[in-house]
């Protein structure tokens, strides 16, 4: 046997050893699959595989064949991310309002693959998940101009369901228009009243009339479905390729750092490993205290005491007790660690209701 045959002979039965090996491999994919199925976990986890890169090619000892072996990687996990869309395309993502909608283009960004489901408004995509009708449902809970949104925050604290993904997705307005439109031909622009105030500026420097409309992506195919020529709407870049619209000015908004954050609710809670110490993972806590002096301070260095850094701390009225509220709060941690599960013992103690809302890791 010469060099040639020898080193075929061992690339076979490396082959054959890898094939039985990619099968197990591609088995735990199903497991990821279902996992993530659900508790609405996107598929792609980029934190994960550079870990899993950084990991895995630590076992190569030749440094030559270390960043092939990350390529090998690398594409063996495109292939794994492939199989688990195919497994979950059927997952039903419900959100509110219409395609073309920021909701919609969060969702879209979030599960790329699945069935998204559009509801009339926040209650009823929630209520969607929670009788099984949909899997999951991707709710804005705030935006850096606006605030909280108060309706998905009170499903929150009443509801049952879990938050388990959080996304930040910036909000660019654009005016668009049909084709053969041009800027100088437009005098009137439509668009969801928040949007519309948001703009105020470039539309009073315009000369522009200002009509409202229920959402900015109906506004977009109100003006596409009627072939206005003196009437544009603004909404977002992906509405306007959505409905067939031209682009005529982009970035009108006067905050360049509007963003919505976007949350996924499922009906299973998301649980880190107990030892998992990364940055980059956080929580969420709603509570009532009792009506007494110091009641919230104390619930707050409870949370201090314990080693947890809170990033924001919301209240909320509560609607069946007059002058009651309940708190929001997000904190940086593993909920899961034994500290952690001490403050929760601990806030227990404290809060005449404790809820942990969910768990979920930063971009």
């Amino acid at each position: 046997m010469n060099e040639l045959e020898q080193a075929r002979k061992i690339i076979n039965q490396v082959d054959k050893e890898m094939a039985q090996l990619f099968e197990k491999r591609m088995y735990a994919a199903e497991l990821v699959a279902k996992y993530k199925k659900e508790h609405g976990l996107s598929i792609l986890d980029e934190a994960r595989e550079k870990e899993v890169i950084a990991k895995n090619s630590s076992f190569i000892e030749n440094s030559v064949y270390k960043e092939y072996y990350a390529e090998f990687i690398k594409e063996t996990m495109r292939i794994s991310r492939s199989y688990q869309s195919r497994l979950n395309e059927g997952m039903r993502v419900a959100y509110s309002g219409v395609a073309g909608a920021y909701a919609y283009i969060a969702a879209k960004k979030m599960y790329p693959s699945s069935s998204l489901v559009s509801y009339p408004d926040f209650e009823s995509a929630y209520a969607s998940v929670e009788n099984g009708e949909s899997d999951i449902c991707v709710l804005p809970i705030e935006n850096s101009y606006a605030g909280d949104v108060s309706t998905v925050m009170d499903l929150m604290f009443s509801g049952t369901l879990y938050v388990n993904q959080v996304i930040n997705l910036p909000i660019t307005h654009c005016l668009m228009v049909n084709d053969g439109v041009s800027l100088s031909d437009i005098k009137r622009v439509v668009s969801h009243p928040q949007a519309l105030a948001q703009c105020s500026g470039y539309i009073k420097e315009m000369g522009f009339e200002a009509q409202t409309y229920e959402n900015t992506a109906l506004a977009a195919k109100y003006v596409k479905e009627n072939g206005f020529c003196d009437t544009a709407a603004i909404a977002s870049a992906e509405t306007a390729e959505l409905f067939g619209l031209k682009v005529i000015a982009s970035g009108i908004n006067a905050s360049r750092t509007n963003t919505t954050r976007f949350v996924t609710f499922s009906r299973a809670q998301n649980s880190p490993q107990a030892q998992n110490r990364k940055m980059n993972q956080h929580f969420i806590l709603m509570f009532t205290v009792r009506n007494e002096a110091g009641a919230l301070a104390k619930t707050i260095d409870i949370i201090g005491a314990f080693g947890f850094n809170m990033r924001n701390l919301h209240s909320r009225p509560m609607k069946e007790l007059l002058w009651n509220y309940y708190f929001y709060v997000e904190a940086d941690g593993n909920i899961n660690s034994p500290s952690g599960q001490d403050m929760l013992r601990a806030l227990g103690a404290t809060c005449d209701k404790l809820k942990l809302v969910g768990t979920f890791i930063s971009e």
